[in-house]
């Protein structure tokens, strides 16, 4: 046997890992993890993950389809026929877009995976992506993994924001290949008309570049606002594709659905890299989502009500703190500006673990969306209205010291608790 050696051996990762930016929300996921095994009630307002359940009717035709033995096998990597088809229907029915189901639909395991996926399939080493800032990680991180550099670019939904990218495509070269849109956007909840996509297409047929628009949120509206589709711009099919998910209009965020629509090339781009890395979803739960697209318009409609209702007690709430804080349009998010007195001088990452720790609320420190960012934070519409309610009472406490700390009642706690299982760490936050 061959001697021993003091070298401590180590795990070569690969560069792609290496290249990853930090992850920022690390260390305030490792406490309130800490502080829940430790028996205290955080009132998790950080993740978008919906606590609402699923359609009753949806949940029932799973069930049925899990029953019969001939869903068991592999599925389809790009989705089943049936459900691509109801998605171009959907389409065609709420935003007038013609698409063919066999080649301008794919079915992914939620829009995240999509959307990574086809970074891969899309990105070769040294490629750049035009990414607005601040912006969802994923949009950042899975460029990265792909071998992709990003361009950060200031947010905004304007013609300023376009001629913002408008300069980087004119003046860096090899010119950028993506410039990735997300309306209503994720954190900051900013929302665009019509007009804004025209120009973008028109931008992106001038440069020569793609456009990808994450639409996750687009059903989610509120005040009478509908959320324009990408796709139901001119020309649009002809220079991107649009990203959309069951998960939050739906209350379907564990089924892991989503779709990828428009260009066919970047759609079959998609569809080939997913056949080498997956066989497609389980059957049952693509079958529940074809009735949940073809019955559940009144269901997305009324959960839009409920995150409206909760919007409205959030906002006021927050302005009464002396936040900064616009009353969004759409999406399940509230992006408000902390008050300078409450920042105490740190960044919103230390502000968000002295909230986790002394208010016992959760909220998404700004900073981790990237640099713009700085300053604010992201609140979740995912708890009820008492529990949005106790937790402005708690950080009102803490950071203005009005009333004695109160903790949640307990119909309140039942009613409104996140599940354990969101409280891990969590990269998509």
């Amino acid at each position: 046997m061959a001697g021993g050696t003091d070298t401590p051996f180590t795990i070569p990762v690969s560069s792609r890992i290496q290249r990853l930016p930090p992850y920022l929300f690390a260390r305030l996921n490792t406490l309130k993890a800490e502080k829940r095994r430790a028996g205290y009630d955080i009132i998790d307002l950080g993740m978008g993950n919906p606590i609402d359940p699923s359609p009753d009717f949806v949940v029932e035709k799973l069930a049925e389809a899990a029953h019969d033995a001939r869903n068991h096998r592999y599925s389809a990597s790009v989705g089943l026929f049936n459900l691509r088809r109801e998605v171009a229907l959907k389409y065609k029915r709420k935003y007038g877009v013609d698409l063919d189901p066999d080649k301008e639909v794919v079915v992914t395991i939620g829009s995240k995976e999509g959307f990574s996926h086809l970074m891969l399939a899309m990105l070769g080493t040294g490629d750049t992506v035009v990414v607005g800032d601040p912006a969802y990680p994923i949009h950042v991180y899975a460029v990265a993994l792909a071998g992709g550099n990003v361009i950060s670019v200031k947010l905004g939904n304007d013609e300023a924001f376009l001629e913002r990218i408008e300069h980087v495509l004119r003046n860096l070269f090899p010119r950028p290949k993506l410039v990735i849109l997300n309306y209503p956007h994720n954190p900051a909840a900013m929302t665009v008309e019509p007009l804004f996509y025209q120009q973008a297409v028109a931008l992106a047929r001038q440069y020569g570049v793609l456009l990808i628009n994450d639409f996750a949120y687009g059903e989610t509206c509120f005040d009478g606002y509908h959320a324009p589709s990408f796709l139901a711009t001119p020309g649009a099919k002809e220079v991107g594709v649009e990203f959309s998910t069951m998960s939050k209009p739906y209350n379907m965020a564990g089924w892991r659905v989503g779709f990828c629509c428009g260009n066919s090339e970047m759609v079959r781009a998609l569809s080939t890299i997913k056949g080498y890395y997956d066989y497609g979803h389980f059957a049952p739960i693509q079958i529940a989502s074809i009735l949940a697209l073809r019955k559940g318009d009144d269901f997305v409609q009324a959960q839009s009500v409920v995150y409206q209702k909760r919007r409205d007690v959030l906002v006021a709430g927050l302005k009464k703190l002396g936040w900064e804080v616009e009353t969004p349009r759409a999406s399940m998010f509230v992006w408000a500006k902390v008050a300078p007195q409450h920042l105490a001088g740190d960044g919103t990452i230390d502000f968000a673990l002295r909230l986790v720790e002394h208010a016992e609320v959760a909220v998404a420190p700004g900073r981790g969306f990237g640099d713009n960012g700085e300053g604010y934070v992201r609140i979740a519409l995912v708890e009820n209205e008492l529990r949005i309610k106790q937790a402005l009472r708690q950080m009102d406490a803490y950071l203005n010291g009005r009333k004695k700390h109160q903790r949640p009642s307990s119909l309140a706690t039942a009613k409104g608790r996140t599940t354990e299982a969101a409280t891990g760490d969590h990269p998509h936050i």
